[in-house]
């Protein structure tokens, strides 16, 4: 998977649960739960679209470390 398919994919499982979201909006660098408005339930159902996905178990541990779209991606790029 490349990171431009790897990118579409978060987004798209991020669009199931805010479908209002903006590919173009979207900064890398910025807490993505604000940039979205995600409550912690939100953010939960994004986390196991990404496994559902994806196949990469997320474990509850790892929560914290997620903050940005940046975040996101590569974590789940180290376990694809």
């Amino acid at each position: 998977m490349t990171d431009d398919e790897l990118r579409a994919t978060v987004i798209a499982a991020l669009k199931r649960v805010a479908p209002e979201v903006e590919d173009d909006d979207l900064r890398d660098t910025k807490p993505l739960r604000t940039q979205v408005d995600l409550d912690s339930l939100d953010w939960l159902t994004f986390l196991i679209g990404l496994h559902q996905d994806l196949a990469v178990d997320i474990p509850e541990a790892d929560y914290a470390g997620l903050v940005t779209l940046r975040d996101v991606l590569t974590y789940l790029r180290a376990r694809i």
